[in-house]
């Protein structure tokens, strides 16, 4: 294109862009002009003299996409391709290793907010918190989350290699991950009866059920209704929603899951500078009877599960344990560019409470400042890094499981559990040993031996850990239940 034609272009949409704004105290005409006729130039310097052939569409999206980087994470330009990409990881199907990524501001790198359960990553050992060093040899510093999708993404069958640096450890290692269609079920049980269906009974005694979901997704709300009716037909009587790991995804899903628990009130609503509010209410139909519950968040619980979250503590429908949430209530909204092959996403408006809270943590938000979900009055279980990193392992187990396995190690999970109980009412009181004694038969925990001993172990036999996390919410609902 001549530079004539492209100043030009550049002035009628400059001229566009005054006339558009002479009634909303625009800068003066001199000066706008002047900054484009800034952009302009840099354009055509970086197009004739950088030291290789550059495209100017190329330079103008990449000038797109630093502009709203630079404005929160979430906002970001999207061509035609990541338009497709966006659509597809929304519907739940899309051909990738099946992470969802974010932006570690400071690390400068690409951080796992969470592998999708049964996916090639979450099989290949990427874990929730994990920094993504390099993808492919290349070093992901300054790498935007769109530009990670696009070369995380590709055909079935292709592998790539990522070297990653596990949460709470100083092991750095490189992981090759074949590609594949990525098609998985958002909610899922702790683990899986023999013909392979998810078990939401996690206390068959007490009747306690257990639903974990992963994302949020157009098919989540009628797979957690399923999963309810199953509860509901074995006489269910308290009920844990794990919502640890969860990065989000579909507000829509996250009103419609809440409005299973709620007959009334208010879930979220949305406030922006130029946008209507829009509050979000429950209704009546359709809701879950009124049972003791709990729901289980972690630091790496953000966006729609915070909605859900927040909605139910709130209302006080359940209780929250775990930890802090990730603090992510921001709305993005597509705006179609005029080209009609590309959309600007966003950032409109932020998630706020039924109690009027705030759910989003800004840049410069402090710790003792309102937003996220937060558990309730002693019932915050801090995992330290070390912990969280054996969770994830030892969760990503137990996934693993074939159907067969998963049920034989809940029988005897079951079993052992009985087993304890019948020992506390007939063994008699021990005297308590001395303190040096103890001391001796004490081992010492030693967390890099546990992870040798857990990587030989059988491939039916999940590594041993205590999530100390399900155990609180556990005592609260089996508390409840008398």
């Amino acid at each position: 294109m001549p530079r004539r034609n492209f100043f030009a272009i550049a002035a009628v949409a400059a001229l566009s862009l005054l006339c558009w704004q002479a009634t909303k105290a625009a800068r003066p005409k001199d000066e706008t002009m002047e900054l484009y006729g800034q952009f302009v130039d840099a354009v055509e310097q970086v197009q004739a003299n950088y030291v290789k052939p550059v495209n100017r569409k190329d330079l103008l999206e990449s000038a797109l996409r630093g502009m709203l980087q630079d404005l929160d994470p979430h906002s970001t330009y999207l061509n035609t391709s990541h338009y497709k990409t966006f659509k597809r990881s929304i519907e739940g199907k899309f051909g990738g290793v099946g992470i969802t990524v974010g932006y570690d501001t400071e690390a400068n790198r690409l951080k796992v907010l969470a592998p999708m359960v049964g996916t090639p990553a979450y099989k290949a050992g990427i874990l929730a918190g994990d920094l993504i060093l390099e993808i492919d040899g290349k070093t992901t510093e300054g790498l935007t989350t769109d530009k990670a999708v696009e070369a995380l993404q590709g055909q079935p069958g292709q592998p790539v290699k990522l070297h990653v640096l596990h949460e709470g450890t100083q092991r750095a290692e490189t992981i090759t991950v074949n590609r594949a269609i990525i098609e998985v079920p958002t909610v899922l049980g702790d683990l899986r009866k023999a013909d392979d269906r998810p078990d939401y009974m996690l206390d068959k005694e007490k009747k306690i059920g257990y639903i974990r979901i992963t994302e949020f997704h157009s098919n989540t709300a009628q797979d957690v209704k399923s999963a309810l009716a199953d509860l509901k037909s074995q006489g269910v009587k308290g009920l844990i929603l794990d919502l640890r790991g969860d990065p989000g995804g579909l507000l829509s899903a996250a009103v419609e899951i809440c409005d299973l628990f709620l007959d009334k009130g208010v879930i979220v609503s949305t406030r922006g500078r130029n946008t209507i509010e829009r509050t979000y209410e429950a209704e009546k139909e359709g809701t879950f009877p009124d049972i003791p519950m709990v729901v289980l968040v972690n630091e790496h619980s953000a966006s729609a599960s915070e909605i859900v979250s927040a909605a139910l503590q709130d209302h006080k429908r359940a209780v929250v344990v775990g930890q802090r949430s990730f603090g992510k209530g921001s709305v993005q909204n597509l705006i179609d560019l005029e080209d009609g092959e590309s959309v600007l996403k966003l950032t409109v408006a932020t998630y706020w409470r039924p109690s009027g809270k705030n759910i989003h943590r800004f840049k410069d938000a402090k710790e003792t400042d309102d937003w996220g979900v937060s558990p309730d009055k002693g019932l915050e279980v801090k995992l330290s890094p070390q912990e969280h990193y054996n969770w994830a392992l030892a969760r990503r187990d137990r996934d693993l499981l074939g159907g067969k396995a998963s049920a034989e190690l809940m029988a005897k999970e079951a079993a052992a559990r009985a087993g304890k109980k019948d020992e506390k009412k007939e063994e008699p009181k021990k005297e308590e040993p001395k303190k040096d004694e103890a001391k001796k038969e004490e081992p010492k925990k030693d967390e890099a031996k546990a992870d040798t001993k857990a990587a030989a172990r059988p491939r039916n036999e999940p590594r041993p850990f205590k999530d100390r996390q399900l155990d609180k919410a556990l005592e609260v609902i089996r508390g409840k239940l008398g």
